[in-house]
């Protein structure tokens, strides 16, 4: 099953797509040109199966990580988003592994927001533990996930949580840092505008942040 679906994918390559696909992720990775219709088309029947099973394939999920094309990092998160209701708290240093490795935020974004980000709602002691550590950590894309964790929490957000982890970040150069700020302050901005509008108004955040928290005030 978990080698059927790679050889499947491999089976389905688009020459033709691959290097424009590369080309707009700054060829950082090589692409097998599947797109994203296809690639649901293909792992449709392995994601229905895989979600039956009793516990997650990390063999499976790191494979995916080291062969080159970037569709099978694709294929790893979505089958660990399939299976989310499998992870258990230590799997968080799993998650670290793989948002550390072949970094970009195309994998790190989803990692932040549906598998790092559910995980933490389910166990918040993991927060204390790990995603503090994160913000403060010299790896852009982990502090960046410890930004964008609570991306999807709405109501659920821990403003506390949140002002501390920004707080942690405020003087970073980093692009990817800086709009992961602003970002996460426009998305909680759809849940509490008057809170997002007085931290931008009593923070020293970065113009981008500022821009980009502000857009929907």
């Amino acid at each position: 099953m978990f080698e059927q679906i790679i050889q499947e994918f491999k089976d389905n390559a688009n020459a033709e797509n691959a290097l424009p696909m590369a080309k707009y992720m700054k060829n950082r990775f090589p692409y097998l040109g599947l797109s994203r219709p296809a690639r649901n088309q293909i792992q449709a029947e392995f994601l229905k199966k895989a979600r039956k099973l009793p516990e997650l394939n990390w063999e499976f999920v790191f494979r995916g990580w080291e062969l080159p094309e970037r569709e099978y990092q694709y294929l790893a998160l979505d089958y660990l988003n399939a299976c989310a209701r499998l992870l258990r708290p230590e799997d968080i240093t799993r998650m670290a592994v793989l948002i550390s490795a072949k970094s970009w935020w195309d994998t790190v974004d989803l990692i932040a927001a549906r598998l790092v980000g559910g995980l933490c709602l389910k166990y918040p002691g993991l927060r204390d533990e790990y995603i503090l550590p994160w913000a403060a950590d010299d790896n852009i894309w982990l502090a960046r996930t410890a930004i964008l964790f609570q991306l999807k929490y709405k109501q659920s957000t821990d403003t506390g949580l949140l002002a501390q982890i920004i707080g942690l970040n405020l003087n970073s150069p980093e692009f990817f840092i800086n709009k992961a700020i602003g970002w996460i302050l426009r998305e909680y901005s759809k849940t509490d505008k008057e809170w997002v509008r007085d931290f931008i108004k009593n923070t020293s955040l970065q113009p981008l942040s500022v821009r980009e928290g502000g857009k929907y005030l």
